[in-house]
């Protein structure tokens, strides 16, 4: 038995490097370099959404992103479409599959702002105070996408 748990441990550790390890070489440099993810979530006919914009962190194999609660691309993981395509750096850019669930954190949400706030220089005193009071109060929440 407590061979098992070790395994099991130890997969899970490892499944982050192995998806980070699995993207194409031009999408790992794409997402240490790039300002934005376009994020196309999943509709109910299966098919994908227009690209959407937003700031990440790239994070332990996975990407992250602050959002509202009532985006599309929140509403569809909760109605059970967690697949999305993720571009990197333009619409165009390099992409990948991934599959999206929402994250409840205090730590990873510390971690996202202090990396916006060293990402986003210019752009972050403005929207700061709305990522932390909204963390807190329920207007923003954690969505983690995992490389398929």
């Amino acid at each position: 038995m407590p061979r098992r748990i070790t395994l099991l441990l130890v997969a899970s550790l490892l499944l982050p490097v192995m998806a980070w390890a699995a993207l194409p070489h031009d999408v790992q440099q794409a997402l240490a370099s790039s300002q934005f993810v376009y994020i196309s979530s999943t509709r109910k006919d299966g098919s994908f959404s227009r690209p959407a914009e937003i700031w990440f962190m790239w994070h332990d194999g996975a990407v992250y992103v602050g959002t509202r609660p009532t985006s599309w691309r929140v509403k569809r993981i909760n109605a059970g479409r967690p697949e999305a395509k993720i571009a990197v750096g333009k619409v165009d850019g390099p992409s990948f599959d991934a599959t999206g669930s929402l994250v409840h954190d205090a730590t990873l949400e510390g971690v996202l702002m202090e990396t916006y706030a060293k990402k986003y220089p210019d752009g972050w005193a403005t929207h700061a105070d709305n990522f932390r009071a909204g963390f807190k109060d329920g207007s923003r929440v954690l969505v983690k996408y995992v490389p398929k």
